[in-house]
């Protein structure tokens, strides 16, 4: 035989699939790991729970008006700062508080941050904003499903004059 080599050495007779196991378990648990790392960063969620006996959530209404108004609990105060100590105060009676922030839409942006930088530091850290439902449109699909009605076309732009 002319090339010296025989036939048993350019035959693989088996795969070991042993080494094939453990690379795929060791990358299984890296995603595993770096997938809880992931989702650990994200935002935590306040999701509302049951109202079980006892276990009602008390809730701290604050109101901005276009106006300049701030009103809390339904009661009106002279200026932004003196949530902060209403804050505390209702904290104190109630560990489990969640404040609502309902502003006008002409309300300036800097004035609810401050709001609820104001809140924050009064302990609280349940804090959501307050919206008022879109109301569907006449001949809408209840549920949402249906396509959204085409925008009117504008009227076409007049030719310059001479």
């Amino acid at each position: 035989m002319a090339g010296g080599s025989t036939q048993a050495e350019d035959s693989i007779t088996g795969i070991n699939v042993t080494p094939l196991v453990d690379i795929t378990l060791v990358l299984l648990i890296i995603f595993m790991v770096t997938a809880k790392l992931i989702v650990s960063q994200s935002l935590p969620l306040d999701l509302p729970k049951a109202a079980n006996g006892q276990d009602i959530q008390m809730v701290f209404s604050v109101e901005l008006h276009a106006n300049g108004d701030t009103v809390v609990n339904g009661k009106k105060l002279d200026k932004d700062e003196a949530v902060l100590p209403l804050a505390k105060e209702e904290l104190a009676r109630t560990p489990d508080l969640r404040a609502v922030i309902r502003a006008d839409t002409t309300v300036q942006h800097g004035r609810v941050i401050k709001v609820l930088d104001l809140l924050k530091q009064g302990g609280v850290t349940k804090i959501a904003f307050g919206v008022s439902p879109i109301a569907p449109e006449p001949g809408a699909v209840a549920g949402g499903t249906g396509a959204a009605p085409a925008p009117a076309p504008s009227p076409p732009a007049p030719a310059p004059g001479k």
